[in-house]
């Protein structure tokens, strides 16, 4: 059965309730959702996901309703970071037995890390979509581009390119034997530098009122104000980089792989959503801006992706458009605990056993992405039965890491 908690149920003192779709949340993260429930601008209730942990500047996980305002630190710095995935017509018998060569393959076609492709290699179109709009925020704030090297080029080069921490691409089997790739990332350096402008920025604007906030990273920009246009403008460019990001990954995925497969068509509609994002929605009767920071939609029938951790299964969910979520549900497995306590705790081999099967990186610069790192995806699942249905469960066979 799904376990829900509630802090602030009958609370009178203008501070919001806050839904919990687990009971497995670190105190940090509880204190970091009581926060966000003092904010006098949160509209309803706050609510947690199954996958809630510790995050910067808000909590991993939440769900926040905010009216006429924006919370920068809530939507964070990897702007737009979501999932994309696409079914093959190939079953996992046409798979070739060792799976190295294509990993390797997919490694030369995709950039990762902090590696950038060498010349503007993308999508001519996909660049001239998103031209216009970087140029207009580098003329009225120059200051963002002044935080990235080579500017003019750096967004173009990144465009199509995995990024580091735990994007991932991957090739996955579901329950009936068929392929898919699946991958994550999001709007890279620009995306970067446009959050933490804009986190700066909005506690600069609230002056000696940042005071009056449980955290000054919540900080916030209110409808109106001088900067909530241009925020929300960015915010709105930065994540469609981050999805034609996926999409033109996805292409050079695909190629990189046909080499070692029969000839196959792709699914019509892939899946591609956003989990670190905010837009405007009407929910509890209000016109609101919902922040999803690590969290994705889930309308009624509305396909998304659920990762767990390298080494374990991985869901594709159809939404049930629950109410209290703000029609939402989690974005993966979360943390269980630190990067820097992941490599202090395990070790290489411990990493080896625990994505056997995998064709994947096993090496201490991955320790941190070791599966017991995570929680448990099962329980996450569980946990959230009301909030959308299973309708492919993957296993991973192939995992790049960034």
């Amino acid at each position: 059965m799904p376990v829900k908690i509630e802090l602030n149920k009958s609370a009178n003192n203008g501070i919001k309730p806050v839904k919990i779709y687990t009971d497995d949340i670190e105190q940090s993260a509880l204190t970091q959702l009581k926060h966000i429930a003092q904010l006098p601008i949160v509209h309803s209730h706050v609510a947690a996901m199954p996958d809630v942990h510790t995050g910067i500047g808000a909590t991993v996980g939440s769900v926040i309703p905010t009216l006429n305002a924006i919370i920068p630190a809530a939507v964070g710095v990897d702007i737009g970071c979501g999932m994309s995935a696409v079914r093959l017509s190939v079953k996992s018998s046409q798979l070739p037995d060792n799976l190295s060569p294509m990993r390797s393959a997919i490694e030369r076609a995709v950039p990762v890390g902090m590696q950038a492709h060498k010349t503007v290699s993308v999508r001519g179109s996909a660049c001239k979509q998103l031209a216009p709009g970087v140029e207009w925020l580098f003329e009225k704030h120059p200051a963002v581009m002044k935080m990235l090297n080579q500017p003019h080029t750096t967004w173009t080069k990144q465009l199509g390119t995995l990024g580091s921490g735990n994007h991932f691409i991957e090739v996955c089997v579901d329950e009936n034997k068929d392929v898919w790739v699946m991958l994550h990332s999001g709007s890279r350096g620009i995306g970067n530098a446009i959050g933490r402008y804009f986190i700066a920025l909005a506690k600069k604007d609230m002056g000696k009122h940042i005071h009056n906030l449980p955290d000054k990273d919540l900080a916030y920009f209110t409808e109106g104000s001088e900067h909530f246009v241009d925020y929300v403008a960015a915010v709105n460019w930065a994540q469609e980089y981050a999805r034609l990001n996926r999409d033109e990954m996805m292409g050079l995925v695909l190629r990189a792989i046909a080499p070692f497969l029969p000839p196959f068509r792709t699914d019509r509609h892939a899946i591609n959503c956003h989990h670190n994002y905010v837009s405007r929605e009407t929910h509890y009767g209000a016109d609101v801006m919902v922040t999803r920071k690590g969290a994705i939609s889930a309308r009624d029938g509305e396909l998304g992706i659920i990762p767990g951790s390298m080494g374990a299964k991985s869901y594709i969910v159809k939404g049930k458009g629950n109410p209290e979520s703000f029609c939402s549900c989690a974005h993966g497995a979360g943390r269980t605990m630190s990067r820097t306590a992941a490599r202090n705790k395990f070790r290489v081999s411990d990493l080896v056993q625990q994505t056997k099967g995998v064709e994947c990186r096993k090496d201490k610069g991955v320790i941190d992405e070791i599966p017991s790192a995570y929680k448990d995806i099962d329980t996450v699942m569980e946990n959230q039965s009301d909030l959308v249905d299973i309708v492919h469960t993957l296993k991973q066979v192939l995992c790049i890491k960034g």
